[in-house]
């Protein structure tokens, strides 16, 4: 049964890398299962026999498979079984698509269907990085038309020195993390989070993981010369070049006239009658391939913005090369929530709104790595009408998860510690209008909110992409591209930053990869790009976080208590946890180390609540005065609570500064008192004096007035009990 099966050996980053094929999933038309230390995914690679109709793109499906019994663990799903991929199994499976999309033929389509199923996983070796590289491998000896192999790897910065594929403890202490395609020959894809890195020291990063991929490419060629199936043939869904020549005669000079505007609206609508026109010239002529009439409409577009970059040096909506779109930027545009901030590049519109929760608004993972929550959260929302468009809302995409994922890298290393900071900060950015960049627009808007909100960031990030155009051995680069130049580019660089350096890199091409001097030329661009968006927008319009929160905000409270107090604070089933929270109307967590957060929005409850926690976690001391609540009276004294579940005697002898005769003349339950705490007695209970607090607190004596009101117990609704007699 296993007569096919072959076994290939390498070392990544001192750590053995095996490969083996003709085991698992024969059927499939290339299946590897990849070992990475003890990493292990199986991918595959299917293609179907026939073109699917009626499609103008190439349909391929990527699906990166978490599957949870690779780290031990049973899904917290009521089913118990794994649902729809999280957003890192989408992350992941984006990452493995973007550096393979570019080496299928334009003009297949055909579906492919590619699948990562994750079997174990060694916190050491990522399996993001183990399924690229099988996947790769399953592309290249499947009989799937690819210009591959690729090959990645991830680079972390560590003591000052770059690292391959780094392991779970070096990724906690490294200032990058970094992940780099190749090809042979180029760099097919990166992406990347680093604490504000500057451009030469992430360039070399770059080209550390860039020449240890080739070194894997070598690897990944000689198993598919080995092994590898012969390629298929395919019908190409290209126009024939007769159509296209014709279409490009009758309309190269209209379609010209239509791009030439730096309105979108104006040019859609410019465009509109060229391509009725067109159709009405050659549906006749070319009556079996009507629909490629369109495809040859879009070639030509791109054949005449390429140009007018290549060969003029000229931007569709008249810009220079380096200039960027107009700028705007405000903060404050809605009344209750706790930050927002608007940012306008162009036709881009981005408006972030900043909402602050407690700790235990934290978002909690279920997933194969070891993070299990996260206080930071971004989300990016893509409504249709931000293009003029009209398609109901399905709920967040891939492109958009994607996109949340870049601005929220982008901003984590400027986000206080919760130590600085203790708040869960969730960030939603809403797409108002698009023509281009809007990801590297919700960076700059983001920055914006969380200034306005309050949250004390390290520094403004503002984010910009950089396009390309490629013929040959020509290039030439452009600064904050729109969607046309998207569109028909070569390659959308996206950078996110502070002044002082990089946070995160995302870099997606429609070639087979950039060159060193490429991705250098792209680096000074976007740092000259972003300096120029903080210092002449985002500063002048708010020049430092606000040092006070939004009313609307909850206000937080901190403090540390003995981890063996956890359960008297919480209480028996939760009761004396929730009364505080009742009474004071205020939240509270609680983690294991002792770290107690309190919130609410009335500062005044906030503290209230502190000091109730503070009274139980720590013995009161003698001499304290406390405000407490009567629960009950005996003939010897009254006992009075302090605090939820903190209980103490106050004496007869100790409830007033005359001689009392009964108990029932001075308190009655329920009232409030003030009360000092007095030695504990031989078996360690609490004792009070009423008696000694208000000779403290009030200077009374037994020769003051005792109908003083000062001095009388109130009742909880803040009334008088009267005087010792019963007379009001």
């Amino acid at each position: 049964m296993f007569d096919q099966f072959r076994k290939f050996e390498t070392t990544l980053a001192g750590r053995p890398l095996v490969v083996e094929t003709g085991k698992m999933a024969q059927l499939a038309g290339g299946s590897v299962l990849i070992r990475y230390g003890e990493t292990e995914v199986l991918c595959t690679a299917t293609m179907s026999d026939k073109p699917r109709e009626g499609v103008d793109f190439f349909p391929m499906s990527i699906d990166f498979e978490e599957k949870l019994y690779s780290v031990g663990k049973i899904p917290g799903s009521f089913q118990r079984r794994e649902g729809r991929a999280s957003e890192k199994a989408i992350l992941a499976a984006r990452v493995i698509d973007r550096p393979i999309r570019p080496l299928f033929p334009k003009d297949m389509r055909n579906d492919v269907g590619i699948v990562a199923t994750v079997m174990s996983v060694d916190p050491d070796c990522l399996p993001e990085i183990t399924a690229m590289i099988g996947v790769s491998i399953a592309l290249s000896i499947s009989p799937i038309p690819w210009a591959g192999p690729i090959s990645g790897v991830s680079v972390g910065l560590v003591d000052g020195k770059f690292v391959i594929n780094p392991t779970a403890a070096e990724r906690e202490k490294s200032e990058m993390a970094v992940t780099v395609a190749s090809t042979d020959e180029l760099i097919a894809m990166i992406e990347a989070g680093a604490n504000e890195i500057d451009n030469d020291t992430m360039f070399d990063a770059i080209m550390f993981g860039h020449k240890e991929n080739q070194r894997m490419v070598e690897f990944i060629k000689g198993i598919q010369a080995e092994i590898g199936k012969p390629k298929v043939d395919f019908p190409s869904n290209d126009p024939s070049h007769e159509m296209y020549e014709a279409v490009k005669e009758f309309a190269i000079d209209d379609v010209k006239a239509a791009l030439d505007t730096d309105d979108k609206r104006v040019r859609d609508e410019r465009l509109l009658p060229i391509y009725a026109a067109v159709h009405e010239k050659f549906d006749e002529q070319f009556p079996e391939e009507t629909a490629k009439l369109d495809d040859c409409l879009y070639k030509l577009q791109k054949y005449i913005v390429r140009r007018w970059l290549l060969d003029e040096g000229k931007r569709v909506d008249g810009r220079g090369i380096d200039d960027m779109r107009p700028l705007n930027a405000q903060v404050d545009l809605l009344s209750r929530v706790h930050g927002s901030g608007m940012f306008t590049r162009g036709q881009t519109q981005v408006l972030t709104v900043t909402t602050l929760g407690t700790i235990g608004d934290a978002q909690l993972l279920d997933g194969i790595d070891e993070e299990e929550s996260k206080r930071y959260i971004h989300h990016y929302n893509f409504p249709s009408y931000s293009v003029g468009e009209t398609k109901p809302s399905r709920g967040p995409g891939r492109r958009e998860i994607g996109h949340g994922a870049l601005a929220e890298r982008a901003l984590l290393p400027v986000i206080p510690s919760v130590e600085e900071f203790p708040y869960t900060i969730r960030l939603v950015s809403e797409v108002l209008s698009s023509n281009g960049s809007t990801s590297q627009a919700s960076i700059c808007g983001s920055t914006l909110s969380l200034m306005a909100a309050g949250v004390p960031i390290k520094a403004p990030v503002a984010g910009i992409s950089c396009g390309l155009v490629t013929e040959g051995d020509r290039f030439m680069t452009m600064v904050d591209i729109q969607g046309l130049e998207d569109f028909f580019g070569d390659m959308d660089f996206k950078v996110g930053g502070t002044k002082k350096g990089i946070t995160a890199i995302q870099m997606d091409t429609k070639v087979h990869g950039l060159t060193p001097e490429i991705v250098k030329e792209a680096f000074e661009k976007t740092y000259k790009a972003r300096c120029k968006i903080i210092d002449e927008v985002i500063l002048p319009c708010i020049p430092e976080p606000r040092a006070e929160l939004s009313k609307y905000a909850p206000k937080m409270l901190t403090t540390k208590i003995d981890p063996e107090k956890i359960g008297d604070v919480i209480g028996k089933q939760g009761k004396v946890i929730q009364k505080i929270c009742a009474e004071c109307d205020c939240k509270i967590d609680i983690d294991d180390d002792g770290s107690v957060f309190i919130a609410s929005t009335d500062l005044d409850n906030a503290k209230k609540a502190l000091s109730i926690v503070e009274t139980i976690a720590k013995d009161p001391e003698v001499g304290a005065i406390y405000k407490g609540v009567v629960t009950r009276l005996m003939s010897f004294g009254a006992f009075v609570e302090i605090a939820p579940g903190k209980e103490g005697l106050v004496h007869i002898s100790h409830l007033d500064v005359k001689h009392t005769e009964k108990v029932e003349d001075v308190v009655n339950v329920g009232d409030e008192i003030i009360v000092q705490v007095l030695p504990t007695d031989e078996q360690g209970r609490l004792n009070l004096s009423r008696r000694n607090a208000l000779i403290a607190v009030e200077g009374l004596t037994p020769e003051n007035d005792i109908s003083d009101q000062a001095r009388k117990p109130q009742r909880r609704d803040g009334g008088f009990r009267g005087n010792r007699n019963g007379k009001k």
